[in-house]
């Protein structure tokens, strides 16, 4: 399957509403395929995706969508908030901005949240090279002034 089906994008759209940036970990599957990993999964026969990862602060994982049981498409990501962020208050403050940055996730760029979103006094950027097939990018969230608080790196494509 060298082609793109039609319909990957607006079902990546979908998955990620309905995983992490919709659900939090309240999407998370109670027995999850490898032990400590957080594992979230939508279905729309005749796609299936799942996205597994590891850790909070610095957390590495990687989403799966399969297609009639074989896997097409994947992406991996690894990243968080800089290492001197610890208090509680901060990581959630920061996470949900991302949550909400993630919910703008659209067809033109079905990886993470969109170019640009501020919200408490945050900035939320995605950039993104390359296309569905294959592509790799970073997001970060810093405050107005610039000051980083998390970042995260991604890249996948279409299997072949």
């Amino acid at each position: 399957m060298s082609s793109i089906p039609h319909d990957l994008a607006a079902f990546l759209v979908e998955a990620k509403r309905r995983t992490y940036a919709g659900l939090d970990d309240d999407a998370t599957m109670a027995t999850p395929l490898l032990a400590g990993s957080k594992q979230l999964e939508h279905r729309a026969p005749p796609y299936a995706y799942r996205d597994i990862y590891f850790g909070m602060g610095f957390f590495v994982g990687q989403e799966t969508v399969s297609r009639d049981d074989r896997v097409i498409w994947s992406m991996s990501y690894s990243g968080g908030v800089r290492a001197e962020i610890r208090d509680r208050e901060s990581f959630l403050a920061i996470y949900k901005v991302l949550r909400q940055a993630l919910l703008g996730v659209r067809a033109e760029q079905p990886y993470r949240g969109p170019p640009l979103f501020e919200q408490a006094g945050m900035v939320y950027r995605s950039e993104v090279e390359g296309a569905l097939g294959r592509f790799h990018g970073v997001e970060t969230i810093a405050w107005q002034d610039g000051t980083k608080l998390y970042e995260l790196r991604y890249s996948g494509g279409l299997l072949r």
